[in-house]
């Protein structure tokens, strides 16, 4: 008799080729596709088809727009920080799928998970580690076992599903493209090479020439860090985001070329889209800067930088997430207000923040008027910079 497997489904080139690889092995298939929110009705409607004609034992979409809102959206914002200082988490959403894949694993009364994780990236690290947190599961990851034997394993893939009748898509021949709520990552072809991304190599991001000419103006309102209002709109916070995406890719904003150090050691290069998560991080930043003390705005990137590696390098589940959760959630008591954000193209810039919480000092106004004397300037003046000013003293020549 087949055994039951649950397979983490997205309808692209490596787990499509899952599921016959997976047949034949003796599983019985059970796809899940965690919705986290990059694709349409129609790509939603041909993920399931292609489970369908793929002929998998049973097939599930499950919603997990509030989910990566709730678990990685609000404290990555809050956080402010991307992995070294460019990438920002776009494939997060992994651990939603595997929370999705591990449910549908305990309906099913199974205790085997497959994912379709290559051997050579960071995600079958995230998945991984993230099952292994969450019980005593088999992993099985198809396209780590055709490695010890394939080099060229997309081309193995596409030759594999075409023998045995099944299409695969043109982009999906060039590119690894993966789309949820937060943005779109392109890898492979030219990218991998490095050198200059193809057209093809282009998600919800507009190019240049088919910008709009009129400047875009929105208004975000947060409530202790989070963003609750889109113009003056009350919104889930799943929709909103949503909502900025498809407000801001028109004009190219959040599109970037990352380079950066994986968690097994190589060296990664992708193309990312992220015209939403880009505009709340520009308008939690601008807000953030007004309200919080000089001290916490020096000391909370620290605290950021760490909750970005752990969550990256797979550690979702480790109690130092939530240790640092906690600080980054005090630090927003008064992170309130509003931010209007502006673009033309490609920048976002917030260009108005209104908050009851921004640290105005009554008397004084920066570089134009103070309430403090000038014999009190030059004491402080002398006192603060005491020590290299002593040193210059003692050593000069």
């Amino acid at each position: 008799m087949s055994k039951d497997i649950v397979l983490a489904f997205s309808g692209g080139l490596d787990t499509s080729f899952c599921v016959p690889y997976l047949k034949e092995r003796g599983w019985a298939v059970h796809t899940v596709f965690a919705d986290t929110g990059g694709v349409d009705a129609e790509e939603r409607a041909y993920i399931e088809q292609r489970a369908k004609e793929l002929g998998v034992a049973s097939h599930v979409t499950v919603d997990g727009g509030p989910a990566i809102w709730e678990g990685f959206v609000k404290p990555f914002v809050q956080a402010g920080e991307a992995y070294q200082g460019q990438y920002p988490l776009l494939v997060s959403d992994r651990y939603l799928i595997v929370d999705a894949a591990i449910a549908r694993a305990k309906e099913l009364g199974t205790k085997a998970i497959a994912h379709g994780c290559t051997g050579m990236g960071n995600d079958q690290v995230r998945f991984d580690l993230a099952v292994k947190a969450l019980g005593d599961y088999e992993i099985v990851a198809p396209i780590r076992e055709i490695q010890k034997e394939h080099t060229q394993t997309r081309a193995y893939e596409q030759a594999y599903l075409e023998e045995r009748g099944f299409d695969v898509r043109a982009k999906q021949k060039s590119y690894t493209i993966n789309e949820n709520l937060l943005g779109v990552t392109l890898s492979g072809g030219e990218i991998d090479h490095w050198k200059t991304p193809g057209e093809g190599a282009r998600g919800w991001c507009k190019p240049r020439a088919e910008w709009p000419s009129e400047k875009l103006t929105v208004t975000l309102g947060f409530e202790q860090g989070e963003a609750v209002s889109l113009n003056g709109e009350k919104l889930p916070g799943a929709k909103l985001l949503a909502k900025l995406n498809e407000l801001f890719a028109p004009y190219g904003v959040g599109r970037g070329m990352y380079t950066g150090d994986t968690t097994i050691g190589l060296k990664g290069r992708i193309v990312y889209e992220a015209p939403g998560l880009i505009s709340l991080l520009a308008a939690h930043r601008a807000l953030e800067e007004a309200v919080l003390t000089k001290q916490q705005n020096r000391f909370k990137p620290d605290v950021a930088r760490k909750w970005v590696e752990v969550v990256y390098e797979g550690f979702y589940h480790d109690p130092v997430k939530t240790d640092l959760e906690a600080f980054l959630a005090s630090s927003q008591r008064c992170v309130n207000g509003e931010v209007v954000l502006e673009t033309t193209g490609a920048q976002v810039t917030a260009v108005e923040v209104r908050s009851p919480h921004i640290l105005n000092a009554k008397g004084a106004t920066y570089a134009q008027s103070a309430d403090w004397g000038v014999e009190e300037a030059e004491g402080f003046i002398k006192l603060f910079g005491m020590s290299s000013t002593l040193w210059a003293e003692v050593n000069r020549s």
